[in-house]
């Protein structure tokens, strides 16, 4: 994008190129006003996206959360989703229940609930909507699938709510029913009552966080699922909707969109459905998948969050387009704020929206992106041609008023504050360049927030060391793993403690009701993608007689998604006294196995060495296997996981590269 300047105490004459050919818009509101704006958000989670923004050190954690949410700052979100952890893979990792098992809750567990307070620290009045992606096995009595029972499902969900309030004073505005999978018009109407029964009436529901049809139809013939739902969320709706959702009356929503790598195209394309969910869909809120592009960059959809902060080892992040794209709306609207009827697209391409508030103040957003200019990764964008234009924008009704004044913030790099520009007989013309985005605003407010620069960016340390001694409140998880089947925990042992009285535990024990397929064997991941050729030492504690047996592993080449097939250098050991070496995580190609003596409720060190195309490993200190030939991957994370879905127990974790 280019980045340009305007400033001037009236018409800048430069801008008034060639008035006879100029094209006039009308803002008025003679006719009445359009839906009310709900805001714009950002969504934490579906896929553990926030993970690494915990482990940064300040002031640079609080940095980036300023650029999130404080107001007239940054992006000044006002909306922040948050997944209901399941336990499950959701993307990019796993995110951690508030109830494991049944009859467990704790509500300290992750990194949403600080999230949550964080934002609502920054921004009072931001709306906290909380959606799951996935649910612990428990849920589903060992199916996949919530709704066979939901009574326990609904009992869950709202558990979640009431513990937001009880233990962090955040209120839940909204709740959804399951991301992007078949709603249930039964289970609708159960959590509906079982809210209704808790006592939390004002909790409103988002149905279904996946396509428009058939949630509208449902609605249309069934009044008792209509007075349920208050909000039809959709999922990448491309700015359009069906005429049944209008015919519905509810509130609409891009409550998933975006999902695009954060360069300045990615930026376009936000800024392009920013403006055109409204114009073409009647859609009042929009929120980003995701928040803030805060896992290991290898993973699935890297980069694709408003801002980058996937360093917290060196301190580095970056302030990317999307932000300052999200701040020429947010900074000069607020929720509550009403669309006039007279918005739309502009006659050689790009649109404008105009919002007002009770106290007569006027925002007019312009966008005049470019197809490859604004391309987001889904859904496919149609052709469209956009070229540089002359626009007059006429204020008729009660905006007419010789006092108006309008502060023209220009294009999101400077996002500067400028000389206030006056009307001339209640208009102004404007030369709209391509790829461009204008705010006019009566609001005097508006700021291009900014810090020192950051750290630069530094590759993950070759030496890495963690005895779990040292926790990290007030997160349940040690810095830098990144779960990506299972959850790990910090654990205190306090039934044979020894030297191992803390320690890090994988707690999941049955299959979740999943969203995405997870591994059957459990995993974390941490480091440098890149390492090659280093030693991975860490100790290990099983807790299954049958069936345990855990691992560590090097280069680990996939995450997220593609869990099941990742691929890499696993040193494993059996409750049974064997021991076994894999070049996958699902153990289908054996490199080495024997008998290593190993058995469940006792400790032992593992170190695994790989150096070019040998490994070696060691069992307390002893060669076990040497010079297993490893030809792929050829570099990769390490790791630490289970067998199965089982309780185990590791401690002392080092890892040296070269």
């Amino acid at each position: 994008m280019k980045h340009r300047l305007l400033a001037g105490t009236a018409f800048i004459l430069s801008l008034f190129l060639n008035f006879c050919s100029s094209q006039t818009y009308f803002l008025n509101d003679k006719e009445g006003l359009g839906r009310v704006f709900d805001g714009i958000g950002g969504l934490s989670g579906g896929g553990a996206t926030s993970r690494l923004l915990v482990n940064y050190a300040e002031p640079y954690r609080s940095q980036i959360l300023d650029f999130l949410f404080k107001p007239n700052f940054g992006a000044s979100l006002q909306i922040l989703k948050v997944e209901i952890g399941g336990d499950a893979q959701s993307t990019d990792g796993t995110e951690s229940s508030h109830m494991h098992y049944e009859d467990d809750e704790n509500y300290f567990r992750g990194y949403e609930w600080w999230l949550m307070k964080e934002a609502k620290k920054r921004n009072p009045d931001i709306t906290l909507i909380g959606l799951p992606w996935a649910f612990p096995g428990w849920v589903g009595h060992g199916k996949n699938w919530p709704y066979d029972f939901p009574d326990i499902t609904a009992a869950y969900v709202v558990n979640w709510i009431i513990g937001a309030k009880q233990y962090h004073n955040l209120d839940i505005q909204y709740i959804g029913i399951w991301n992007e999978r078949n709603f249930d018009s039964k289970y609708i109407k159960l959590l509906r009552y079982t809210l209704d029964k808790s006592g939390l009436e004002g909790v409103k529901i988002v149905a279904s966080d996946n396509l428009w049809e058939p949630i509208v139809l449902s609605l249309l013939l069934d009044p008792e699922l209509s007075r349920a739902v208050d909000v039809i969320g959709a999922h990448y709706p491309g700015t359009t909707t069906v005429i049944e959702a209008l015919k519905s009356q509810k509130k609409l929503w891009s409550s998933e969109d975006y999902s695009t790598f954060n360069n300045e195209v990615g930026g376009g394309c936000w800024a392009r459905i920013l403006n055109q969910n409204y114009i073409n869909g009647f859609m009042t809120a929009t929120i980003s998948w995701n928040l803030v592009a805060s896992y290991y960059k290898e993973l699935p959809f890297s980069r694709d969050g408003l801002m980058t902060a996937e360093e917290p080892w060196s301190g580095n992040y970056v302030v990317e387009s999307p932000i300052w794209i999200t701040a020429h709306t947010t900074q000069f609207t607020h929720p509550g704020w009403t669309y006039l009827q007279t918005v739309g697209h502009l006659a050689q391409g790009g649109s404008y929206v105009a919002l007002t508030d009770r106290e007569g103040n006027l925002t007019v957003v312009i966008e005049t992106m470019t197809h490859n200019h604004s391309m987001c990764i889904r859904p496919p964008l149609p052709p469209f041609n956009v070229t540089s234009q002359n626009a007059t924008f006429q204020l008729e009704g009660s905006f007419v008023s010789s006092s108006k004044v309008f502060h023209i913030m220009f294009k999101p790099s400077f996002f500067e504050k400028l000389t206030p520009l006056k009307l001339l007989d209640g208009s102004f013309n404007l030369h709209l360049d391509v790829d461009e985005v204008y705010t006019l605003t009566t609001i005097k407010t508006g700021e291009k927030g900014s810090y020192p620069d950051p750290p630069p960016a530094a590759p993950f340390p070759k030496v890495y060391k963690d005895n779990f001694n040292v926790r990290n409140p007030p997160f349940s998880e040690a810095p830098n793993f990144a779960d990506q089947t299972g959850v790990f925990e910090y654990y205190m042992n306090l039934t044979d403690p020894g030297p191992h009285l803390f320690t890090f535990r994988q707690v999941v024990t049955a299959r979740p009701v999943t969203w995405v397929a997870d591994a059957d064997q459990t995993i974390s991941i941490i480091g440098d993608y890149q390492w090659q050729n280093l030693t991975i030492t860490c100790d290990i504690f099983m807790e299954s007689v049958k069936t345990g047996g855990a691992f560590i592993a090097a280069r680990v080449d996939k995450g997220g998604e593609s869990i099941r097939s990742t691929k890499g250098v696993f040193f494993w050991v059996f409750a049974d006294g064997t021991y076994k070496v894999t070049n996958d995580l699902a153990g289908k190609t054996v490199l080495a196995e024997g008998q290593s003596g190993t058995r469940a409720y006792g400790w032992c060190t593992l170190s695994l060495t790989v150096e070019g195309q040998f490994a070696s490993g060691q069992l307390n200190g002893y060669p076990l296997w040497k010079n297993a030939v490893v030809l792929t991957p050829k570099n990769g994370w390490a790791a630490i996981g289970t067998h199965s879905f089982e309780l185990a127990q590791f401690d002392n974790f080092a890892v040296v590269a070269e």
